[in-house]
């Protein structure tokens, strides 16, 4: 009884400081977002008066809301088609009896684990003779890649855990197999899929190298615009840290809606076989 009085005090003791260690750099960059500039690296924990003035200047400054639409767009289709071609990749790859599946399975988690600085050159030279830079369907595609080979690794346990009798029933139904898989085995797996669109979303909403390279004039994503706000010899602190709320917002608040699937979808995909 001692014991487990000792481990749970232990494990709140643990989530309070890690729970800390993350969140106070937000918390800071939120307070901050809210200081006069002059009181911004005071120690001070909250402004000694509130002021919007750093929003006003993070909107007026630079195109904010046009980072934020051209984010939404790169990181929404890229995360539809990972979704979509992820899927159909994993399904594949558990149900057909093809001769070194894990050769391709490990190939598509090197990747996935490949340093983005490593292949960032041949990428570019590839979309600039399909005329892709500065074009949202240059970072789509290459958001795409990365995100398909998370998907792929993380539906493949799903599809496996589902028994092949199911498609065998569909079958003998008159179903054929995209029937099969759209109607009957894809219905089985909406967690793991809801989970690995959350992912990908994410993913693709903070890619940064990328975006920089092949995006320098056009369409610019949200990481690529925060940069744009410092000068020369300067670096409006205030404006920057309220442009940073703002941007990292809307991925809290996804996070904080849809914890319970996400984690719902982690725990199911961890305990299938």
């Amino acid at each position: 009884m001692i014991k487990r009085k000792s481990d749970k005090v232990l494990f709140y003791v643990f989530a309070v400081v890690f729970i800390t260690a993350i969140g106070f750099p937000f918390f800071w960059q939120l307070t901050n977002s809210f200081k006069l500039e002059k009181e911004i690296f005071d120690i001070k924990w909250f402004p000694s008066a509130f002021t919007l003035d750093n929003y006003r200047a993070a909107f007026s400054r630079q195109p904010l809301l046009g980072f934020l639409l051209n984010s939404l767009i790169i990181a929404g289709s890229s995360t539809i088609l990972s979704m979509i071609l992820g899927t159909m990749t994993a399904y594949a790859l558990a149900r057909t009896p093809i001769k070194g599946k894990k050769i391709v399975l490990l190939v598509i988690l090197s990747i996935s684990l490949l340093p983005p600085i490593v292949i960032v050159s041949p990428i570019y030279n590839i979309m600039r003779s399909i005329h892709l830079l500065n074009s949202y369907w240059g970072l789509i595609i290459v958001n795409t890649l990365f995100c398909t080979t998370t998907s792929v690794w993380f539906m493949y346990p799903y599809f496996q855990s589902v028994p092949a009798e199911m498609e065998d029933a569909a079958s003998i139904d008159g179903a054929s197999p995209f029937q099969s898989f759209l109607l009957v085995i894809t219905p089985m797996v909406v967690p793991g899929i809801f989970t690995v669109g959350i992912l990908a979303f994410i993913q693709a909403w903070n890619e940064y190298l990328f975006a920089l390279v092949m995006n320098p004039v056009k369409f610019k994503t949200v990481t690529v615009g925060l940069k744009m706000y410092e000068a020369d010899n300067y670096i409006p602190w205030g404006p920057l840290m309220a442009a940073s709320v703002v941007i990292v917002i809307p991925l809290i608040t996804v996070v904080l809606i849809l914890q319970k699937r996400i984690i719902g979808g982690l725990m199911s995909g961890g305990l299938k076989e």
